[in-house]
């Protein structure tokens, strides 16, 4: 892996932790979304660890490896990340029944960074649907994805240090990736 997918993986997850920790007022009511607990906060994720694009899977296990180092280090605010990845094949029949079990059988807080544009174009409709956030949806098209519970456009990400926050709140449709010293947020 090349030092700049490191630091934009790095990237990604630092948004995450950011944004999992930054949720105070919901932790304050103890009033949680579904997939998320006082103890777990339970991340969805679809990844090509078999087909076209399979090279692409370890993308997926580090971003699990990463997760796990969070969890042996205590989790967020003493939750532990229940990060559930499945394979998708690069095929968006796939991606749609996954994301389904992620979302109905899983009971996913979030998906998060869910890799390919057919496979993104093909849930982003249902995960819109059911108000589950898409989180760093990794994808080459440079669109934005309506309404506001999908984000893209983070490539921008690791290209020098990142000053980054993230919130969001649903019905708020805020999330925020500044890089430090530019002008201005690459995402809100």
């Amino acid at each position: 892996m090349t030092t700049q997918a490191k630091l934009r993986l790095a990237a990604v997850s630092a948004a995450l932790v950011t944004f999992v920790a930054t949720s105070g007022t919901a932790l304050a009511q103890k009033k949680y979304d579904t997939g998320a607990s006082d103890t777990e906060i339970k991340i969805g994720n679809i990844m090509p660890y078999s087909g076209p694009a399979s090279a692409y899977g370890v993308i997926g296990k580090t971003e699990e490896a990463y997760f796990k180092k969070i969890n042996a280090e205590g989790g967020i605010n003493g939750r532990k990340i229940n990060f559930v990845t499945y394979d998708d094949a690069y095929s968006p029949p796939k991606a749609v029944e996954q994301v389904r079990k992620l979302v109905e059988s899983d009971e996913v807080l979030l998906v998060f960074n869910p890799l390919g544009t057919p496979s993104n174009t093909a849930i982003q409709k249902y995960l819109n649907s059911k108000k589950v956030p898409q989180l760093f949806v990794a994808t080459g098209v440079n669109r934005r994805y309506t309404p506001c519970w999908s984000f893209t456009r983070i490539s921008e990400i690791g290209r020098g240090p990142c000053a980054l926050s993230a919130t969001f709140q649903p019905g708020a449709c805020q999330l925020s990736i500044r890089q430090s010293s530019k002008s201005g947020p690459l995402l809100t």
